[in-house]
C-alpha cells in the first residue's frame, strides 16, 4: 500500500531536517507557518513565519554545538491535512545529554505544513536541558 502523500510529505521533512536541508524544509512550509515549542526554556514559545522557524532550528543547532538529532518513529494520518509524528530526540549541552522522546501534530494545507505543535515526554527533562 502507497503512504499517504501527507505522511510522505512529512517523512521528507524529517529526512531534510536531519540533513540541515533548510531550503527543502522552506519549500515544505507556508510562509506564515507557526511553530509551538512547549516548556518554560530559553527555546519555548511560538516561532512565526518560515523564516522564524528554520532560525529556531538553528539555534537547536548553535546551542547543541551540531549535535542535536531527531529520529521519526512512527507517523499517523487522519487523512484530513493532520499528521502526528514520533520521534526521538537529543543533543548535548552544557556537560548535560538528553534522549528522550516527543512528537508534532502537523496541520498541511495545499500540500504545504502551516503549523507545528511539538509535545515532549517529559516538560520537566526538556526544560532542564535547555536551561
Amino acid at each position: 500500500m502507497a503512504e499517504h502523500p501527507h505522511a510522505a510529505l512529512i517523512r521528507k521533512g524529517y529526512e531534510a531536517f536531519s540533513r540541515g536541508d533548510m531550503e527543502t524544509l522552506r519549500g515544505m512550509m507556508t510562509t506564515d507557518c507557526t511553530q509551538h515549542v512547549p516548556g518554560s526554556h530559553k527555546l519555548s514559545g511560538d516561532f512565526k513565519g518560515v523564516d522564524a522557524v528554520l532560525g529556531y532550528y538553528g539555534e537547536l543547532a548553535a546551542e547543541t554545538n551540531g549535535t542535536f538529532w531527531v529520529r521519526m518513529q512512527h507517523l499517523l494520518v487522519d487523512g484530513r491535512g493532520h499528521v502526528m509524528a514520533v520521534h526521538r530526540f537529543g543533543g548535548e549541552r552544557a556537560g548535560k545529554r538528553l534522549d528522550t522522546m516527543g512528537g508534532i501534530v502537523f496541520r498541511i494545507v495545499g500540500e504545504k505544513i502551516t503549523d507545528l505543535d511539538e509535545c515532549v515526554e517529559d516538560l520537566r527533562t526538556t526544560d532542564d536541558f535547555w536551561a
